[in-house]
């Protein structure tokens, strides 16, 4: 019985699946064009999968060795069940080779199950929890169903009864297994997630790369909607990158804004527009709500607006404040298995209320306005960013022409507080004898905040000012206390033809530190924590300069719980300060209640918008000082090299009156 109704299973269940999936591109080719090299994605997706992908699930060694046999199991055992049962290859190799991968598989499964017992808060629940009953009829129906074709047990063995049990437990297996890859169920992401790693939108990133710049719109193309504005606006393979979502929560346990409660839960946003991709309501969703957003609230369709101009209209997709309590951090991004880009996503989003809408919320407007009128967010007289530097003389490239460094200051000139940062730095600089010099106010801001807002124009706008303002000049690198600055200027410019070798400031110092260029004096303060900045941590991968600088003058930092490429953010990034979505909490207080727990007194910082977030927290708290300023307290005065070059003919006058 079973040699005859097996093969018939599996090809049907194999032709359903394939009608599943090309209904399921059909849905992701609803999205706008999107040039990829097809078989070069192909090929390459094995290694992705197997190496980049699981690089970042291997940071959980249980749950990376369960995906391991349950993933490698099945793949094993799928292939070898085709060929065994399906094609009906008689090979005693083959049959022990199927019953290896069901018992891998079911090993696997196992683990599934226990994590499925006690399930933490950021793991969808729903069709989730029937996943190990599923992989358990998979893996043991296979098992069983080959024991007679490898002759441990003999054909026919059971009877019809047993049989016809086998094949109800196998057809379970296989209907879980293969049709819920392309119709839907906890096994999707399988088959959209491979392809999502063939096509992904920013294969820079694998084989070890970093890609973190936003993708620049084509401000001429009068056809291209400028932003997203409903789900077929995004391209098919962001599309298709949605799907690929497993609904781990790694993203919701480490999103900032989740934590502070405000109505932002990156996992819900990307299941949200896997719903309006393929046209319904969240009233499905099993995992955890927006904070104060019930589930069932949003609906939509790929034609339809994601966010409403009035809520009036009907049914959003997804609340405008959901996408303005974003950060920006990258979180998200850095922890997602399936490496879906859901910070892409937000600002492509916000690119639409912003530009088509005019709808930026609280001081959006505002701060777009100062940029459009005085270059600077905050509205400042342009000719006064130079002001800070009144007594320091500092040379100016209109006046030079040609430096080794380009010292970028930043909006953080406008800024009294950050004007200390800054005079700490060019006080090393000086110590170091680096031949630098500044813009002055020929210097306009970087544009990073426009474009995180969403007002690519202005961005734009800038950046092709910037760059023409620098093309002037000759010099080596660019350096900047503003890690917000050193991405755009180093990851985004280049779009638009300007390419430079960007360096901040904390890995300047380090450099200066090891060629032995700066006389520093012992550290005797007190206990010292650091804490990564976004922007230059997850964004550019710089994780080691700062502390090799704070190392530099001695200090021993006393890490955080959450540090490194997993340190929280401190809400200063991606406008957050200016559209102010509130929350349960703030997120600058959660991050001291970490830097306290260290017991440190002082939090040293690498940025500006990280030092304001930081000292507007109310309450105890540590000092907060930025690395340029803690260098700059330990340098030795150097004698000049005059004075050095007088003590040198002196000693050699002396030598020869001694002979």
């Amino acid at each position: 019985m079973l040699e005859v109704v097996l093969p018939i299973l599996i090809f049907a269940s194999l032709a359903l699946a394939l009608l599943g999936a090309v209904r399921r591109i059909r849905l992701w080719r609803q999205g706008r064009p999107s040039p990829v090299s097809v078989l070069g994605g192909l090929v390459a997706m094995p290694r992705r999968y197997l190496v980049d992908l699981h690089d970042v699930v291997a940071r959980d060694k249980v749950f990376a060795n369960t995906h391991v046999a349950t993933g490698g199991g099945f793949v094993a055992a799928a292939v070898l069940l085709i060929l065994v049962h399906g094609f009906q290859l008689e090979s005693r190799l083959l049959s022990w080779a199927l019953l290896a991968a069901a018992v891998v598989m079911f090993a696997g499964a196992l683990r599934v199950a226990a994590r499925r017992k006690n399930p933490p808060a950021r793991l969808s629940l729903g069709p989730w929890m029937r996943l190990p009953k599923s992989l358990f009829a998979f893996a043991s129906g296979v098992f069983l169903v080959t024991l007679p074709t490898a002759g441990i047990l003999p054909a026919g063995f059971g009877g019809w009864a047993l049989a016809a049990v086998l094949t109800l437990v196998v057809a379970w297996g296989i209907s879980e297994m293969f049709l819920g890859m392309t119709w839907g169920g906890p096994m999707k992401h399988a088959f959209a997630g491979a392809l999502h790693l063939a096509f992904h939108r920013r294969p820079e990133r694998f084989g070890g790369g970093r890609s973190t710049g936003l993708k620049p719109l084509d401000l001429n193309d009068s056809a291209a909607p400028l932003g997203v504005g409903k789900p077929a606006d995004f391209t098919w393979n962001q599309l298709l990158g949605f799907d690929a979502c497993v609904q781990c929560g790694r993203c919701e346990a480490m999103c900032p804004a989740f934590a502070a409660g405000q109505p932002l839960n990156p996992k819900k946003l990307i299941q949200d527009m896997v719903v309006g991709m393929a046209g319904g309501t969240d009233a499905a969703y099993a995992g955890s709500p927006y904070p104060g957003k019930p589930v069932g609230e949003h609906g939509g369709d790929a034609h339809s607006p994601i966010v409403l101009r009035d809520v009036r209209e009907g049914r959003a997709l997804v609340d405008a404040e959901t996408l303005w309590s974003c950060t920006t951090c990258r979180a998200c991004v850095e922890e997602c298995p399936m490496m879906i880009e859901h910070v892409d996503a937000i600002v492509d989003m916000r690119r639409f209320l912003t530009m088509e809408h005019g709808n930026t919320p609280n001081k959006g407007r505002e701060v777009l306005e100062n940029l459009a009128t005085t270059d600077n967010p905050g509205g400042f007289d342009p000719a006064s960013r130079m002001n800070w530097a009144a007594d320091l003389d500092l040379p100016l490239m209109a006046k030079r022409g040609t430096a080794d460094v380009l010292l970028w200051m930043g909006d953080g000139a406008f800024d009294m507080r950050n004007q200390r940062t800054l005079r700490a730095l060019v006080k090393v600089l000086r110590a170091a004898q680096v031949d630098f010099a500044v813009l002055g106010n020929e210097e306009l801001d970087s544009g990073d905040v426009a474009r995180r807002l969403g007002d690519e124009a202005s961005f734009q706008a800038l950046a092709l000012r910037n760059a023409a303002t620098l093309a002037k000049y000759r010099f080596r690198e660019i350096v900047t206390c503003d890690p917000h600055s050193f991405h755009v200027l180093k990851n985004e410019y280049p779009a638009f033809g300007a390419t430079y070798t960007v360096t901040h400031h904390s890995t300047f110092i380090s450099a200066q530190m090891e060629k032995g260029r700066l006389a520093l004096g012992e550290w005797t303060g007190g206990r010292v924590t650091y804490h990564d900045p976004c922007y230059l941590g997850r964004y550019n991968g710089e994780y080691e300069a700062p502390r090799k600088a704070l190392k530099g003058i001695g200090i021993k930092v006393v890490e955080m719980e959450r540090s490194g490429f997993r340190s929280r953010c401190c809400g200063g990034g991606g406008g957050a300060p200016i559209t102010d979505i509130p929350g349960k909490r703030r997120i600058p207080d959660m991050r001291m209640e970490e830097i306290n727990a260290t017991q440190a007194d002082i939090v040293a910082v690498g940025c500006p918008q990280c030092t304001a977030m930081l000292e507007g927290v109310v309450g105890p708290r540590p000092e907060v000082l930025d690395i340029a300023e803690l260098v700059a307290a330990q340098l030795v005065a150097a004698p000049a090299p005059a004075a050095r070059a007088g003590k040198a003919a002196a000693a050699e006058r002396a030598v020869e009156v001694v002979a």
